[in-house]
């Protein structure tokens, strides 16, 4: 019998791979590796931060979770995850060498502490004084003082000094890297020279530990990096007493308090100075202990230098406007003529605050709801929200304060709001708010008309320019009653509501896609023509990826585009033969989930929030929505099958062979599109 299913976490780890593989792609522009480089390193802090931690968790309770896991015990997973992030790591350094002499080949230079030129000595030793020095935290350390709190995601330098008297014992400190300043310094020009240098903060620090340490006798001193990985799931106060904003505030602070679960370490380090640090900071045997190479906090690499040099990025392109609609005149007019689809970032996301500005200063519209996830640093949406309720309007805001690494964000915003007379909804005990609407109510000739959007992705300006997602704009009254429906129940949650239109979980969501699968498995039984396509970022969920391995051995044709985690095997003679999968990792991060249905002839389409996954059908709320307009339907359609790259000639362009995105795959294809217009053009 086959493996069935395909471990989650490790699916994750290939996916992360993917990822890697952008940054040796010499089709990359070569700052942008060095990014995607950053990108990998980042996403495997969160991996780390939250998955690895919840099965260390589950490993301490003694649970038996070999089904959710995939069928393998939760102390083996640990073991398998750690192996592989090794090889990874490791072949990340090999990449961060192999960029860094094709950097030297454009004249970009990146010099340690041995390699500094006479010419850049005084700027250093100035940028030292009056820029590290006054923000850097040097702790002496010894076998009798309580050894510091290690902070989450920091980089450490380990310090090792061999006295010169030596009957002295050798000394240990820790330099903590500052997190305010940039890690990559630009070092002056030299006249007559071409070249671009650039030291990282860390090798400069190293650099001028002589002074640092300069009230010590001591014959050599070293230093390596270190860093440590906490867990970072909340633990959630149960007083009620407290407000909710409270308690998640005091979880989020709690974070720094957590347990180690990966710790990090330069391989060269001395042995004597890595037992001592690693007794000290209470690494465990569940925990992921990786020896790298001399620069831990890759993720930095995501803020590598621009350097001037747009010939090694990619070609920045002005998002488009949406055909036929003008950011002059009433964006709520135009919505009342037709359906409109934004497709950010191709299109701009200007559309979303442009809607919510009008609505704030229209003096017809009577009140707005929003469902808010992920708010950007400094925010238009909260802006126009925050100015619509001085204005008058009756403004109902549900936030998520528990959206993953944005609570602090979200709080932030949520009391800034609360202040200016927004009423908020802080989500539905025991199910987060993971859905994206908007609905506003406007007088019109004695009526009250509904207008509203609904969205794959976060009402964030900053993720909008890189994330890839749509956002339906609608009038459409049997849509926009049933939208009303959800706010409704975010109030009178204990209340069940009946929905037509849109898939809504926990209630309908899952029923309603299970209920089309199993309408085209009829379908392929009569003979007829019977298909489905997905767009998602991750499938993990068991029940729906045994309803799909029926569906391929109906005859159901399954195409699906999974970005992330594939705990589905698709390939497998008997099982699913008739499913194939690809991955799409690019410039872009893909992010809308789409449902497409061959339904007989007459294609259903939903665009929605919601992955498969047991979180997103059962535990959230989440919205699936379907397409009407017909141009609209044809446009995802259209992006759908460029992103499949059906064509011939397509595949020519952007077709490049992955190796075992999960076992037994047929095919793999990595789609690399720069943007949506240029592949539109091609086929």
């Amino acid at each position: 019998m086959s493996q069935k299913y395909f471990n989650r976490e490790l699916s994750w780890l290939r996916f992360n791979n993917r990822v890697l593989q952008e940054a040796s792609d010499k089709n990359v522009p070569l700052i942008e590796r060095l990014r995607f480089l950053g990108i990998f390193s980042n996403n495997l802090d969160e991996f780390f931060r939250v998955r690895y931690a919840t099965i260390k968790r589950i490993l301490r309770a003694g649970k038996n979770a070999k089904k959710s896991l995939g069928g393998i015990a939760a102390a083996n997973l640990l073991e398998k995850i750690t192996a592989e992030v090794i090889v990874d790591q490791g072949r990340s350094f090999e990449i961060l060498n192999q960029l860094e002499e094709e950097l030297k080949n454009e004249n970009i230079i990146i010099v340690d502490e041995t390699e500094i030129l006479p010419e850049h000595e005084d700027f250093i030793r100035s940028y030292f004084n009056h820029e590290v020095s006054p923000a850097l935290a040097t702790i002496m350390l010894n076998e009798d003082t309580e050894f510091p709190s290690l902070r989450d995601g920091l980089g450490y330098l380990a310090v090792r000094m061999v006295m010169k008297d030596k009957t002295l014992p050798v000394k240990h400190a820790l330099i903590e890297i500052p997190k305010s300043l940039s890690r990559f310094i630009e070092l002056p020009a030299i006249e007559n020279d071409h070249k671009q240098y650039i030291i990282l903060l860390d090798d400069l620090i190293r650099d001028r530990m002589h002074y640092i340490f300069n009230i010590f006798d001591y014959d050599h001193l070293e230093a390596h990096m270190i860093k440590v990985t906490l867990d970072a799931e909340l633990d959630i106060d149960i007083d009620l007493k407290k407000s909710l904003i409270e308690k998640i505030s005091r979880s989020v602070k709690d974070r720094k308090d957590g347990d180690p679960v990966r710790f990090v370490y330069d391989k060269s380090i001395h042995q004597d100075t890595l037992r001592f640090i690693m007794s000290k900071v209470e690494i465990d045997d569940s925990d992921s202990i990786i020896p790298g190479g001399r620069y831990h906090n890759r993720r930095d690499y995501l803020k590598f230098p621009s350097l001037g040099r747009k010939d090694l990025l990619y070609e920045k392109k002005t998002p488009l406007p949406i055909k036929g609609i003008s950011m002059r005149g009433s964006l709520l007019e135009m919505i009342s003529r037709q359906d409109i689809l934004q497709y950010a970032p191709y299109h701009t996301f200007s559309n979303t605050i442009k809607f919510l500005r009008e609505a704030a200063l229209d003096p017809k519209v009577q009140d707005i709801k929003i469902t808010i996830y992920r708010l950007a640093e400094v925010s238009q949406i909260a802006a126009s929200l925050i100015n619509a309720a001085k204005n008058g309007k009756k403004v109902t805001v549900s936030i998520e304060l528990q959206a993953r690494f944005d609570e602090q964000a979200n709080i932030n915003y949520a009391e800034l709001m609360q202040e200016e007379g927004v009423k908020l909804i802080f989500g539905v005990p025991g199910l987060k708010v993971h859905c994206k609407a908007c609905l506003i109510s406007r007088e019109e000739k004695g009526k009250m008309i509904r207008y509203g959007f609904i969205s794959t992705g976060n009402f964030n300006e900053a993720t909008a320019g890189i994330y890839t997602d749509y956002t339906l704009f609608t009038a459409n009254k049997k849509i926009l009653k049933e939208v009303d429906k959800v706010f409704d129940f975010f109030e009178v949650n204990y209340k069940i509501y009946r929905y037509k239109h849109l898939l809504v979980s926990p209630h309908t969501l899952r029923n309603g896609i299970e209920s089309r699968v199993r309408r085209e498995i009829a379908f392929a039984k009569a003979g007829k023509k019977a298909h489905l396509r997905m767009k998602l970022n991750s499938f993990s969920d068991f029940k729906m990826i045994d309803l799909f391995y029926q569906a391929s051995n109906a005859g159901v044709q399954i195409e699906l585009i999974v970005r992330g985690i594939c705990c589905l095997i698709p390939g497998v003679e008997g099982m699913s033969e008739n499913i194939r999968v690809i991955s799409i990792d690019d410039k872009y991060l893909e992010h809308p989930r789409v449902y497409q249905f061959n339904n007989g002839g007459a294609i259903e389409v939903f665009i929605s929030s919601a992955d498969m996954m047991g979180r997103n059908l059962d535990n959230r709320v989440e919205v699936a929505c379907p397409i009407y307009d017909e141009n609209v339907k044809k446009e995802i359609l259209e992006t759908l099958d460029i992103c499949w790259a059906d064509n011939v000639k397509a595949r020519e362009i952007c077709s490049n062979q992955l190796n075992n995105y999960v076992p037994k795959t047929k095919e793999q294809i990595r789609s690399q599109f720069a943007t949506y217009e240029y592949y539109k053009n091609q086929l």
